[in-house]
């Protein structure tokens, strides 16, 4: 089994161009991880089902999975990331003929969006952002006294101006930034290349974490392409600015479960809010399907009728009219 599974890795890396993260994601979804509170990967749940060949494993199986699953308290959007590891893994071994069927039907017509009976069903949940005031806020947060304070900085800036993924950001290195025209090479999802912007203030705190920063973080003068380094002088992990955005934001005192995707939803958020055309702000955010980024635009209609009827004489007249009327039956026709 691993054998055919480290094909499968080679497939990926060679033939779909995956990116470190997809492999990482789908290895632990397949081949399951032995971390403490780890849920366990689809070819454990397989052979603890006594099933030891997954040439054998049937629609049936997979139901049972994710039945499992389901009462394990995993989310449906990691579901469905899973379920999409498993039909992914399967494709490969019917292209490796390897199998004759897939337990999980596969689209071979090429069309985006089609979803399989077996996908969970996804709530739609509107994206949770931050206001320009917390954004703001929060930027302002870290002690730019300290190296490690430009540094972040200068990430909080980033994420903020550019809508870059944590992952994005993570592996940036100095040959990635361009900072006389406020521009950054970045490889997104599927080993995307990009090219996005950012503002006056972001080129501004990159270039003082470079100059006055990074170099008091560099141990025994090692050189080291990597943009955000720790004090250790090794590149900054994701789980590592995912812990500093957390200690800012309680530090702050938002009220809101802030992780760096929520910076990435306020940037897009705050660009549609200023009139940036969706195509532009999907480009800039590096998503394949133009679908993905038109959440937003529900985002921001909330936040025009919730400014209309806060702002406007006789919005407010009619909705206190409109309470009214519920009340008395008037508004009956």
């Amino acid at each position: 089994m691993r054998e055919v599974f480290n094909r499968y890795l080679d497939y990926l890396k060679a033939e779909r161009n995956a990116s470190w993260y997809t492999l990482r994601n789908y290895e632990t979804d397949l081949m399951g991880t032995y971390k403490r509170g780890a849920g366990k990967g689809f070819f454990q749940f397989i052979i603890s089902k006594n099933i030891s060949d997954f040439r054998t494993v049937d629609k049936q199986t997979v139901r049972e999975y994710l039945s499992w699953l389901v009462e394990q308290g995993i989310d449906k959007s990691s579901m469905s990331r899973k379920l999409s590891a498993i039909r992914s893994f399967y494709r490969f071994l019917l292209i490796e003929g390897i199998i004759e069927k897939s337990p999980i039907p596969v689209n071979t017509s090429g069309r985006k969006g089609e979803r399989s009976s077996l996908s969970p069903k996804q709530d739609k949940r509107l994206p949770v952002f931050l206001t320009r005031e917390e954004a703001e806020q929060l930027i302002n947060t870290p002690d730019t006294t300290r190296p490690e304070g430009k540094r972040d900085r200068a990430i909080l800036e980033l994420l903020y101006a550019s809508g870059l993924r944590v992952s994005e950001i993570w592996q940036l290195n100095l040959s990635n930034l361009n900072l006389d025209n406020r521009e950054i090479r970045v490889l997104g999802k599927g080993a995307k290349e990009r090219v996005v912007l950012m503002g006056i203030p972001a080129a501004a705190a990159l270039k003082e974490y470079i100059h006055n920063g990074r170099p008091r973080l560099v141990l025994n003068k090692r050189f080291t392409d990597a943009l955000f380094l720790n004090k250790r002088g090794k590149r900054l992990s994701m789980r590592g600015i995912q812990k500093q955005l957390k200690h800012y934001a309680e530090t702050l005192g938002l009220h809101k479960s802030v992780h760096p995707h929520i910076l990435r939803h306020t940037f897009a958020t705050h660009m549609l809010d200023g009139g940036a055309d969706l195509r532009v702000v999907q480009e800039l955010l590096g998503h394949a399907d133009l679908s993905t980024t038109q959440i937003y635009t529900h985002v921001t209609k909330q936040q025009a009728k919730k400014v209309y009827l806060t702002a406007h004489p006789m919005a407010q007249e009619n909705e206190t009219l409109s309470k009214t009327q519920e009340k008395d039956g008037s508004g009956e026709r």
